[in-house]
């Protein structure tokens, strides 16, 4: 038998990515933005932060942020600092910015330059119109880069408390991605980059940063497929309806859920019955309160009503 096969053009110059970017640009709302698609989220981050601060510059984020927790210091060891504050549920907020602007004030402290929000964050909760529009004029004020980690973009925009419309995010972020890994693509985030210094030469930092791939438009090939038809919202909707039901079972049984407009969930429950369930389910330990472990349930596209039926189930056996 013989296979035919199609000569492709490489590293993300082919039409699959071409077109890609076309109907991300349209959903967005970035008529001139460029679409630069990478493996995955941390990789992402790393080489977009490095490309657009210089040594001595530094990223705003949150304590909880995922370039400060889970990113296994990628980001300053690529030479630049991550600034951190508390913020509210997971979010920064203007006055969390005037903060570090007023301890930063001089070439012997980092020069604050850009602020990292996630969209949902990293506890699930989501960015409002309201707080895009007053920290674009707060980065504006101060002339830093805002910057949207995207990695559960399609989960902040299904939710159902969502006011933001995507336009808006190609409005206001100097660049932002929108994540594939975790919203059922095999592999690959896009990001967006709208403000045009920022995308100059941008593939040769992919490149100097070991990120190209000879085969990008595989990942083209995948997000083509998701924004053709609104497929990539439909996935997201899933995962947060998922989630919900979940919410709603749990709280049927008089279990106690932190509340969360997206598909992550966190409990509170005894510690012999989360190991149980960390073991049964493959859940993850988010926090250990002494007499109590904090459970992050994550719902996905592969998450089905019969799952979650079988996970409350389980839970009222257990009471």
């Amino acid at each position: 038998m013989r296979y035919s096969s199609k000569q492709i053009e490489p590293y993300g110059l082919d039409g699959h990515s071409l077109n890609a970017e076309r109907l991300i640009d349209d959903v967005f709302g970035c008529p001139n933005g460029k679409v630069f698609f990478l493996a995955g989220g941390t990789q992402t981050n790393m080489v977009f932060i490095s490309s657009a601060l210089k040594n001595h510059e530094g990223v705003i984020s949150t304590v909880s942020g995922h370039i400060n927790v889970h990113e296994t210091s990628a980001i300053e060891g690529g030479g630049n600092k991550v600034l951190t504050v508390n913020g509210k549920n997971g979010k920064i907020y203007p006055e969390d910015i005037d903060m570090v602007m007023a301890k930063h004030i001089d070439m012997h402290m980092t020069k604050p330059k850009m602020v990292y929000i996630s969209n949902s964050t990293e506890i699930g909760t989501i960015y409002t119109k309201e707080e895009l529009l007053a920290l674009r004029k707060k980065c504006d004020e101060h002339k830093l880069y805002l910057y949207m980690d995207g990695a559960r973009l399609g989960a902040a925009i299904t939710s159902k408390e969502n006011d933001v419309l995507p336009c808006l995010i190609g409005q206001v972020c100097d660049a932002f991605y929108v994540g594939g890994t975790k919203n059922g693509l095999l592999l690959g985030e896009a990001l967006v980059i709208n403000n045009k210094a920022l995308a100059r030469d941008f593939r040769y930092v992919i490149k100097n940063k070991g990120a190209m791939l000879a085969k990008d438009y595989l990942l083209g090939i995948e997000f083509e497929e998701a924004f053709k038809d609104g497929l990539y919202f439909e996935i997201a909707k899933k995962t947060n309806d998922m989630a919900q039901y979940l919410k709603e079972g749990m709280r049927a049984l008089k279990i106690d859920v932190e509340d969360s407009p997206t598909n992550q969930l966190f409990v509170a429950l005894e510690k012999e019955l989360a190991l149980r369930i960390v073991k049964e389910f493959q859940t993850e330990i988010w926090e250990d309160k002494g007499d109590k472990l904090v459970i992050r349930f994550v719902t996905s596209f592969l998450t089905e009503k019969e799952d979650v039926d079988d996970l409350l189930a389980f839970l009222k056996k257990a009471q």
